[in-house]
């Protein structure tokens, strides 16, 4: 699986749920908010990508929701993590270090390796 031939894409969109979560620990926010921070980020590039995700993690009582009239416009969708999603925050948290490590671990010892 090459960078060219998507591999890039599902390497973000593998992380994708640990970074929203992550995004939403300091405080609520809503999706167009998200979607803009990680596009910023590179992490993704339309709202298609995040509003399933924040669908899936309300279904699975990881994010709560709350509508809050806009001056700007209509109301918004306001996601805040739940107990559940803060437990499951430090979960992955934990599972990604032990994951970066052993990915570092082996990219480190087959540098010589590559072309």
């Amino acid at each position: 699986m090459g960078v060219d031939s998507g591999g890039l894409a599902q390497l973000r969109r593998g992380v994708l749920e640990h970074c929203v979560l992550a995004l939403l620990s300091g405080e609520e926010r809503y999706g167009y908010d998200l979607v803009a921070e990680l596009s910023q980020a590179g992490l993704v590039a339309s709202e298609g990508t995040v509003y399933p995700l924040l669908s899936r993690l309300r279904r699975d009582d990881l994010v709560a929701t709350t509508w809050r009239e806009s001056s700007t416009g209509p109301p918004r969708r306001y996601y805040a993590l739940t107990p559940a999603g803060r437990r499951a925050l430090v979960e992955l948290g934990g599972a990604w270090a032990e994951f970066r490590d052993a990915v570092d671990a082996l990219l480190s010892t087959h540098e010589g390796d590559r072309p």
